[in-house]
């Protein structure tokens, strides 16, 4: 792990740990309970090995069922993996028809109704990760940006980091982003999300900071089917539990 907290995995490019962040009271979070990626599906046998000694034995996938369902590797045995679809497209198609026809998806402009919306979803995420067996926790989605930072931005708001920590920690994804997408042949995109947060009146790093700003931890809470136990390892990156 390096001081940067990036987790040099083998097949990965958007891996680090959560720790080491900032919090408003003081002292930081702590390190190798919980990470975040972009999928594990390409990460090599040595790849795996990294993550095995970073002290990563559980994988939570935040991807739908038609995701999931390319993913033909092996994964070793000491590896956990629990399989929760975020987004939920069949549960809520009212919600997601003004995104996918607008084009938003993808930018953090649905980042805050989602949560507002649809807590449950990362309610159920954050529920995973909460009652994971011991050892460390990664999260991800496909490129580790958009629901695996909806999650971030939930778990860290609970955890109490520092509001700018948590945007930094967003915007690392955000550069590492042309990396990823040339690591599988696809052009960056990043003009063209900037281009319809502007349309928006924003930009891509104003719009996660107004997503942010505007999360009601409490109301979330109230709504999410979290319970007090859940919320104590969220807030202890499950120091308590581990």
């Amino acid at each position: 792990m390096s001081e940067d907290r990036t987790l040099h995995a083998d097949g990965l490019f958007n891996g680090r740990d959560l720790g080491g962040l900032p919090l408003q009271g003081g002292g930081t979070t702590p390190a190798r309970r919980v990470f975040r990626s972009e999928s594990v599906d390409r990460l090599t046998a040595d790849g795996w090995q990294a993550l095995h000694d970073a002290g990563i034995r559980t994988v939570v996938d935040l991807r739908a069922p038609s995701e999931t369902a390319k993913d033909t590797g092996t994964r070793p045995d000491w590896i956990t993996t629990v399989v929760i679809d975020h987004d939920g497209l069949d549960d809520a198609p009212s919600f997601w028809s003004a995104y996918w026809e607008t084009g938003l998806v993808g930018t953090p402009l649905y980042y805050g109704p989602h949560l507002d919306e649809l807590p449950e979803r990362t309610g159920s995420v954050l529920r995973a990760i909460a009652r994971a067996e011991p050892g460390g926790v990664l999260f991800h989605c496909a490129g580790g940006r958009d629901r695996t930072g909806i999650i971030a931005l939930a778990l860290l708001t609970i955890a109490g980091v520092e509001p700018e920590a948590i945007v930094a920690d967003y915007l690392v994804t955000v550069d590492n982003a042309p990396a990823l997408l040339a690591s599988i042949g696809v052009p960056s995109n990043e003009a063209k999300i900037e281009a319809l947060c502007a349309e928006h009146g924003t930009t891509v790093a104003g719009a996660f900071r107004a997503a942010l700003d505007g999360f009601d931890v409490v109301r979330f809470v109230e709504r999410s089917g979290l319970d007090d136990a859940d919320l104590e390892a969220l807030r202890t990156f499950r120091a308590d539990v581990a």
